[in-house]
């Protein structure tokens, strides 16, 4: 993919080109490039507007909610900027039969029904046997399984697909293949082209949805949303029947001494967010609790259009005994499932807990 065209669109963005490019009807990926730009900056209350109209032209007045579970933080990867990489000094643990249903019970007491399952990279304590295992656990309680976690082959996605799970969310991290190889210092991660290509292996053995991202911080903001925007694209024109979501995570605070060379502020994340519901108006947009209460507050609707809540990032951290490790990275948006879905309504927006997609799992 190559964005160095577009990065120039958007380095020489103007006022007039920012104007047109928000008057576009159908904008692709030049005006993406254009709307992200810092040209952007004096437009960013027409530019809510339109994402705002778009999100509920296509998703109604919903957000659609899910909650992560931590089900090992083993792992052989070497990310020098996760919790989780092998050199990190923490109790590693994983979440056993028993103490997985007593998570999932502890979830669906709380009516979630859209849960994200997640692992570090693959080790011997957390393969794919367990990590199949688990999903097939979970997908007797819940509506939606998704898991985020090392990339697979095809066999291993299809199987995962009959174990019950509906999608996957696997984040590029950065599309700058060398800072890749230099932050991924070791594991089978470090292989560029077979974490890109993952997301089109899932989708061909028959995930129905897939979540995609970058995480912000590593690399130049502005070359890594087009060349995310580029793959979602891409992706989109062959599987045109599955789902696509796209999310947005910072780094945040983690075990380590890691610090991101390129902030993203709130302001630039807006702007980011926003070019893509206006240039992508059919797919889904995800805000986490990595982000700060007034932050998620205020894009709830504008452009976001699905959360997560009640968030934990330890291993059994909603009712086992394990809940005494240090997470893959801080939260910041600690509210419980009561007051964020009280928060929701006060913005005449509905909080929605099940995927009704699911019923016709199998049909």
């Amino acid at each position: 993919m190559d964005n160095k065209p577009f990065q120039k669109i958007s380095e020489e963005a103007t006022r007039a080109a920012v104007q047109q490019a928000l008057n576009t009807e159908n904008p692709g990926i030049n005006e993406f490039a254009i709307l992200i730009s810092d040209a952007a900056d004096e437009f960013l209350e027409p530019m809510a507007q339109r994402a705002q109209a778009i999100t509920r032209s296509h998703f109604g007045n919903t957000i659609s909610l899910y909650t992560p579970l931590y089900l090992s933080n083993y792992c052989n990867g070497g990310c020098a900027y996760c919790g989780f990489a092998a050199d990190r000094e923490l109790e590693r643990s994983r979440l056993e039969e028993e103490e997985l249903l007593t998570e999932a019970a502890a979830l669906k007491e709380k009516g979630l029904e859209d849960i994200l399952l997640l692992t570090g990279e693959k080790a011997k304590e957390a393969d794919f046997e367990y990590l199949e295992k688990c999903t097939s656990l979970t997908a007797r309680y819940f509506h939606n399984i998704t898991i985020e976690a090392f990339g697979m082959t095809t066999e291993e996605y299809s199987r995962l697909a009959k174990a019950g799970c509906t999608g996957i969310t696997l984040y590029q991290e950065t599309y700058d293949p060398e800072l890749y190889l230099k932050l991924h210092r070791w594991g089978e991660k470090r292989n560029y082209d077979f974490r890109i290509d993952a997301p089109a292996r899932a989708l061909q053995a028959g995930m129905r949805t897939v979540g995609m991202g970058t995480l912000l911080g590593l690399a130049d903001p502005t070359s890594e949303m087009i060349s995310l925007f580029q793959h979602v694209r891409h992706l989109q024109k062959k599987y045109w029947q599955a789902g696509f979501s796209v999310s947005f995570p910072r780094i945040r605070h983690q075990l380590g001494d890691f610090k991101p060379e390129h902030e993203v502020s709130d302001k630039q994340l807006a702007r980011i967010i926003f070019a893509f519901r206006i240039c992508l108006p059919d797919i889904s947009l995800v805000l986490s609790t990595r982000e700060n209460e007034t932050l998620r507050d205020g894009l709830a609707g504008i452009g976001i259009s699905r959360m997560s809540v009640a968030s934990k990032t330890t291993v059994g951290g909603y009712a086992s005994s394990k809940d005494n490790n240090t997470g893959q990275f801080d939260i910041s948006d600690d509210r419980d499932i009561e007051t964020f879905c009280t928060m929701l309504r006060t913005k005449e927006l509905e909080p929605v807990f099940k995927n009704w997609d699911a019923v016709f799992q199998g049909l």
